[in-house]
């Protein structure tokens, strides 16, 4: 690995970078795309084609203080239900839109805690869709489950819907670390939780666990990780804690003078990925780790492998469609992204129209660039070939643009004919060469510093 005094030198440990869920990144959207663009573009929509749906929920009975999401408490059922009747109405103007024959190759509810609606809504919500959609062939329908607000019957209905991946959320299992974030969820409670999802024939498990956690430190986070092992999950997120009490006030409540330092956290990330590595895991992109045989992985080595707003994903549906109070959508024209209050949204959709109110359309640019970062990010290289093939640019134009960035990296980047790559030891670096293609977070810095 690179050492820390190079990555110190290239600002690894100062920089705010992208995960480049997308490309351009949500602050980069504007009010230019409306309910207008969003049914256009799904009219455009091939018929008898495949698409991903995203259904939204934004309310938890109890708000952890670590996490950064548009979500809302409530301790009563009221609100949700309102906002499942507006998910249902919008559910059914998708339906009149929509070209015929169009199937879901993958389905995710989100949120928030999409686990506390009760059976009946999960029913009436997964009918609604199923009348719009049916699933494709090789569906995949995922959950994010709390283990804290689920039980049988909840976990019954899933299951019926035609559930067959579950997403679980650990961030850490040390009762120090979980009382100072606001998230108590002990070990026995989660493998109770994952006992009953196998339970009802859902093979596929999926966890979150968190780095750069207050009080974290190189042996707790080995005794979380060993735990999340035991679960046997088929796909972990390792994702770094992002402290922005600006943006989050929630946040506020975790003192930041129990904080790791940037060199801190890169080694508790390093401490993780050992452990996952050595269990037998494979590494995909950045971040995720995958058992061999998962879908994951399969992509990972036959190039399909790609990213969204979820992360990473094997999903070749060209359309993702964002339902729900603050949802994106991605179309093969642009980003549209709802409105963000649960109350301005549902106000759009009683009145009968999308509640589309920012978003970016793309130029040939933007996807030359989105597909460079993309490769970057799941495969740690820049395919010239690919790249040429494939978009309105000249060879001498695309390795002047990766000799730049190349020498921007002080030669820790192979630059050769077929293309620019980050070599394993300089991985770390992978978010901000990245974002050495990206023109508008460059268009940003040289703006502020001709201030």
């Amino acid at each position: 690995m690179v050492t820390q005094t190079q990555l110190a030198q290239l600002g690894l440990f100062d920089a705010k970078v992208p995960r480049y869920t997308s490309y351009p990144t949500a602050p980069h959207f504007d009010s230019s795309v409306g309910p207008g663009d969003f049914t256009n573009w799904i009219g455009a929509i091939a018929p008898d084609s495949e698409v991903s749906l995203y259904i939204h929920v934004p309310f938890c009975r109890r708000l952890c203080w670590f996490c950064a999401c548009r979500t809302q408490g409530t301790q009563s059922d009221a609100p949700v239900q309102t906002y499942l009747e507006t998910l249902k109405t919008e559910i059914e103007m998708l339906g009149q839109v929509l070209p015929k024959g169009v199937r879901l190759s993958r389905l995710h509810w989100g949120g928030g805690t999409p686990t506390l609606l009760a059976p009946s809504m999960m029913r009436d919500l997964a009918g609604a869709i199923a009348d719009i959609a049916p699933f494709a062939e090789s569906y995949e329908f995922s959950v994010e489950i709390d283990p804290n607000e689920i039980d049988g019957p909840r976990l019954d209905a899933l299951a019926a819907a035609g559930m067959n991946r579950a997403s679980i959320g650990v961030q850490d299992f040390n009762d120090e670390i979980q009382k100072t974030i606001g998230r108590i969820q002990s070990f026995d409670i989660t493998r109770q939780a994952v006992d009953e999802i196998r339970a009802r024939g859902v093979t596929s498990l999926n966890a979150d666990i968190l780095f750069g956690l207050p009080d974290q430190s190189n042996a707790r986070i080995t005794e979380s990780v060993q735990k999340l092992l035991a679960l046997s999950p088929d796909r972990v997120a390792l994702y770094g804690y992002a402290h922005v009490p600006w943006m989050a006030k929630r946040q506020q409540m975790i003192p930041s003078d129990k904080l790791p330092t940037p060199q801190e956290r890169l080694a508790l990330f390093e401490t993780a990925r050992e452990l996952f590595l050595w269990d037998g895991y494979t590494e995909i992109g950045i971040d995720h780790f995958a058992v061999e045989g998962d879908a994951l992985s399969k992509a990972q080595k036959n190039g399909t492998l790609r990213r969204n707003f979820q992360g990473y994903t094997d999903d070749p549906a060209d359309a993702l469609i964002g339902l729900g109070a603050s949802s994106i959508s991605r179309f093969p024209q642009g980003y549209a992204q709802n409105a963000p209050a649960t109350s301005a949204h549902t106000a759009r959709i009683r009145a009968g129209q999308f509640s589309t109110t920012r978003g970016h359309v793309f130029t040939p640019e933007d996807r030359m660039r989105s597909r460079m970062i993309e490769m970057l990010m799941c495969n740690f290289r820049i395919d010239a070939a690919e790249i040429l093939r494939d978009f309105d640019i000249s060879q001498e134009a695309l390795f002047a643009m990766l000799d730049k960035v190349q020498a921007e990296f002080g030669g820790l980047l192979n630059s050769t004919e077929s293309g620019l790559a980050i070599p394993l030891k300089a991985r770390p670096l992978t978010r901000m060469v990245a974002r050495a293609f990206d023109a508008y977070e460059l268009s940003k810095a040289s703006h502020s510093s001709a201030i």
